[in-house]
């Protein structure tokens, strides 16, 4: 039988092994985690990396109108001239500037087609001229003169073309289209007729 010595000691042996074990179990337990793994490098790319990317092909876009002309071509002008001269002279009674029944029918006949080209063309100007026939001073006729070309300027601003194309001048008595002194002349003279401003030609 053994002794209580050996008991203790071979009891005491036993307790160091298992306190080793559990000592090493702890150390086990606690070790620090393992590093983690370097990113994987990625796949060397076929294209350069300052390649830019290419964007859709676009059908290539339509070339911007040219600007109209605010002033006709030499075609267009060439059928407004057409037109003034279609559109007779009004005529007006002596000492008077308020358009007579035929005197509107005169500016009626190619004033509408006259309107709807000047329209489309802002910067083109027509000018009313106002005739008178020999008697009475000039500086009354130049104020009558005036009257009637006014006349006939509101007439056609009616009709639809802008007054701002329209320019008056009063001539009076110094450009008569006939001198002799009788009352079938007199009446050709008191008078009022378009033309297109000179210079735009």
């Amino acid at each position: 039988m053994k002794s209580f010595r050996e008991v203790v000691v071979i009891t005491a042996a036993a307790l160091s092994i298992v306190g080793a074990g559990c000592a090493k179990k702890k150390v086990a337990a606690i070790a620090p985690n393992p590093p983690a793994p370097a990113p994987a490098a990625s796949a060397p790319s076929s294209a350069p990396a300052s390649a830019p990317v290419r964007e859709a092909s676009r059908p290539p876009a339509a070339p911007a109108p040219a600007p109209r002309s605010n002033m006709p071509d030499a075609a267009t002008r060439a059928r407004i001239d057409q037109l003034l001269a279609r559109i007779e002279d009004a005529y007006f009674d002596y000492d008077k500037h308020t358009l007579r029944p035929d005197a509107i029918k005169a500016l009626e006949g190619d004033s509408r087609e006259l309107r709807d080209i000047l329209k489309d063309y802002p910067e083109y100007k027509l000018t009313i001229e106002g005739h008178c026939d020999e008697r009475g001073s000039a500086q009354y006729n130049m104020v009558l003169g005036e009257a009637r070309a006014e006349s006939a300027k509101s007439y056609l601003v009616q009709v639809g073309i802008p007054a701002q194309q329209l320019g008056v001048i009063s001539y009076g008595k110094e450009k008569p289209v006939c001198t002799d002194e009788d009352e079938s002349c007199w009446q050709k003279n008191r008078r009022i007729h378009i033309v297109a401003n000179a210079q735009q030609h």
